[in-house]
């Protein structure tokens, strides 16, 4: 099996035959009242495998033909090739939500309330599974996903405290580290962010203040210099005007991929799983 960067090399290339990833199969997860939807790709190796759960960001998981989204597929196979079951998370078509992009923040009804407790069902439909390790999870989040990440791993709030099972690992992409966010975060597993130093929609310095201010484990972050929102991206850098929410409300944001903030970052993942994973409990 390929591994570490010589496989980030490949698929950042788009090698068909590397990159693809396993069947995906659409699945339904329980979640108190609502039924969630899961897109489900395991790994080849057999036994019990590490399994990561893909959260999306305010513009879901799918493209615009309603297949499973550019990014979600690219991760799914790298996370897939690298041994790793991947599922990815559908928490707005359940609730009737196409996007919250466009949505100011206030009046959205799909809040990380909503994402976290999604998340959580999550995590225990992944432990109940015998071909996955419950003892290997990982949370890894973008944007409104990633601010999700943060929900799901605080200790400050009861659910997270009260939750079986609980993360190994947590990654976040450019996540909004709001006020109530950084306040009193107590990380449940390792935290890592990846950041864009140039973001204008989730800055970085309010993530980095939380970094400072968290309880042990100490969240790891790296920011990457000029890169805008989804840095990880391969579209080129837009202005978003559509977007109310933001640095400068009103005025919209930037967002589009930088070609070596992507692969840094990718690589910083997969790192960041060999670490976390390999260590003892």
């Amino acid at each position: 099996m390929l591994r570490g960067g010589t496989l980030l090399a490949l698929c950042l290339a788009m090698v068909p035959l590397v990159c693809a990833a396993s069947e995906t199969q659409r699945i339904e997860l329980p979640a108190g009242e609502l039924s969630l939807l899961g897109h489900w790709s395991p790994a080849a190796e057999p036994g019990r495998r590490p399994a990561v759960l893909l959260l999306h960001g305010c513009g879901g998981p799918y493209d615009a033909k309603g297949g499973l989204s550019a990014r979600m597929r690219e991760y799914g196979a790298l996370l897939n090739q690298q041994g790793y079951h991947a599922l990815v998370l559908d928490s707005l078509t359940p609730r009737g939500e196409t996007e919250l992009c466009t949505q100011r923040i206030g009046t959205r009804r799909i809040t990380q309330q909503e994402r976290r407790s999604d998340t959580l069902a999550a995590l225990r439909w992944l432990a109940s599974r015998d071909d996955v390790d419950a003892q290997r999870l990982v949370l890894l989040g973008w944007s409104h996903g990633g601010s999700a990440v943060l929900a799901s791993t605080n200790l400050r709030h009861p659910d997270v405290r009260d939750a079986s099972p609980r993360p190994r690992a947590a990654i976040a992409f450019y996540p909004g580290c709001s006020e109530e966010a950084r306040r009193g975060y107590r990380p449940a597993a390792p935290l890592l962010m990846l950041l864009g130093a140039a973001d204008d929609w989730t800055p970085a310095a309010p993530c980095e203040a939380l970094a400072e201010q968290a309880e042990a484990p100490k969240p790891v972050w790296h920011s990457y210099a000029g890169a805008y929102h989804a840095f990880d991206s391969r579209t080129p850098v837009r202005l978003r005007r559509d977007v109310p929410n933001g640095v400068n409300p009103g005025a919209g944001v930037h967002v589009g991929g930088q070609a070596q903030a992507r692969e840094q970052s990718r690589q910083a993942l997969l790192d960041f799983l060999e670490q976390t994973l390999r260590a003892p409990r």
